[in-house]
């Protein structure tokens, strides 16, 4: 069996799991490029694929006609708006996730957005690098109301991250787990009273139809003005160009983000122009831990398809 796999790194930080596909005698193609694959890129490539370990390129249709042999998909990781599910299921594909092992690394990751936005940390940083020596005052965390849009897995690690600096933590989701919320000391309220209520806003919710542009112009009014706002869910979730507008004049005192509406970014976008935004490139889920742990899911996932068997977490 021919495995693409378009996660980056894989034989860097993925042993445990490329050991697997090979003793499993797959030969393994890895991402040479270091970002996701672009459709030209895979349209190259993916026409002897048995199966692949998916980042977050796109896998729809055009893709699936083209790759005959697919067999299978294990995302390396969680979401899976980037693959079309239907046409999977059309084309017999299976589809399977790794829920649950990056929830540590994306928290930390939230919570360090949060530090970072609240205390200004990269411009502070770039001040001092220039010979300036600024004098912001800032709002410590007790004071402060952290709000959760969505409060699975991940927020729920992010609010233990943040527990220790005592803001008060409210939480939407459309599932609410009170019982979690209660031991977190989260109050969960709606969705619009975490917008209008919230000194700091962190997103926790998947790419749907429904949550597209949930931060927009209209929604972005409803806050608080010189809220801070966290995103390292999806980048769909955000109109970048309404938020650029809300931070220019104020509205939004800080956006911090580890995921963009288009990736790799557009570094022309009105965002970049801005101090008060904060960026990193997808790289939450990023660690040692996650990494090991997820390359066996996703690949146990694989080798139980081409034996037949039906892998845990399957989506399609």
């Amino acid at each position: 069996m021919k495995v693409l796999v378009t996660a980056t790194n894989y034989s860097k930080y993925c042993q445990a799991g490329k050991r697997i596909l090979e003793e499993a005698g797959c030969e393994i193609v890895e991402n040479p490029h270091g970002r996701p694959y672009t459709f030209d890129e895979l349209k190259e490539i993916v026409g002897d694929i048995d199966g692949a370990v998916v980042g977050v390129d796109t896998w729809n249709e055009a893709v699936f006609q083209l790759a005959p042999r697919l067999k299978a998909l294990a995302r390396f990781g969680v979401g899976v708006d980037n693959i079309d599910l239907e046409a999977a299921k059309r084309h017999g594909i299976v589809v399977s996730n790794s829920p649950g092992i990056n929830s540590s690394a994306v928290a930390e990751q939230a919570a360090a957005l949060i530090l970072s936005a609240v205390r200004r940390i990269p411009e502070m940083n770039s001040a001092v690098r220039k010979g300036q020596w600024p004098r912001p005052m800032f709002h410590e965390l007790k004071s402060r109301t952290a709000g959760f849009l969505g409060f699975g897995a991940i927020a729920k690690k992010t609010a233990e991250c943040l527990a220790g600096f005592h803001p008060r933590m409210i939480a939407y989701d459309k599932f609410p787990d009170m019982e979690a919320a209660a031991k977190l000391g989260v109050e969960m309220v709606s969705q619009k009273e975490v917008l209008t209520r919230s000194d700091i806003i962190s997103i926790h919710l998947p790419a749907t139809p429904e949550t597209k542009h949930l931060i927009r112009r209209e929604t972005i009014e409803w806050m608080k003005d010189g809220v801070y706002l966290i995103n390292t869910a999806r980048g769909s979730i955000v109109n970048e160009t309404d938020a650029a507008e809300a931070l220019e004049r104020g509205k939004l005192a800080g956006l911090a983000t580890d995921v963009f509406e288009t990736e790799p970014v557009d570094l022309t976008g009105p965002l970049f122009r801005l101090p008060n935004y904060i960026a990193t490139p997808h790289v939450s889920a990023e660690t040692y831990e996650n990494c090991q742990q997820t390359s066996v899911v996703t690949a146990e996932a694989l080798t139980a398809v081409f034996k037949g068997e039906e892998p845990e977490n399957r989506l399609a």
